[in-house]
């Protein structure tokens, strides 16, 4: 399971992580709870009374759950190893296809050395183990690039389109 660390970094700050990470749904409790997609979907009914969010795997079908979840507040996806790069394709399709504009958070194993990337992409909270990176350090790694040739969900127009500007 992903972790529930102290602190996060959300749109360019440290700040304490108010949501929590809950596997089942017998361990609902309070507000600002972040789910599984299927025990959200399961279990609806249970989340009307508090703050909800949903977390998903990133190989789910974004498409044919969407209309699920692009009204939640924020939609965490799982990098359950730093190698597989499918969340990225996620959060940008979210962004763009369906404009979702709550927080996406990424979770279970990103590296501090893909905030930039995954920033471009519509990440815009990002979740590590306690004690793992240094998170005022980490804040450096979502500015590591100040240009880039594609367009992408932070900057939606390509560099050639931006020089003739």
């Amino acid at each position: 399971m992903p972790n529930n660390p102290t602190h996060i970094i959300r749109d360019g700050e440290v700040i304490e992580n108010d949501w929590q990470l809950i596997e089942k749904s017998d361990q609902l409790s309070g507000e600002n709870v972040i789910v599984p997609y299927l025990i959200f979907k399961e279990h609806q009914e249970l989340y009307t009374q508090c703050n909800i969010g949903v977390w998903i795997k990133n190989d789910c079908d974004i498409d044919a759950i969407s209309d699920d979840i692009i009204r939640l507040p924020i939609i965490a996806i799982e990098f359950p190893i730093f190698t597989d790069g499918r969340g990225f394709s996620l959060a940008r399709i979210l962004r763009e296809r369906f404009h979702y504009t709550g927080e996406i958070r990424a979770i279970g194993y990103p590296i501090r050395d893909q905030l930039c990337y995954l920033k471009r992409c519509g990440f815009n909270a990002f979740a590590f183990d306690d004690g793992d990176v240094d998170l005022s350090e980490a804040l450096s790694s979502l500015n590591d690039f100040t240009e880039a040739y594609q367009s992408s969900v932070d900057q939606p127009l390509p560099l050639f389109k931006r020089r003739n500007s």
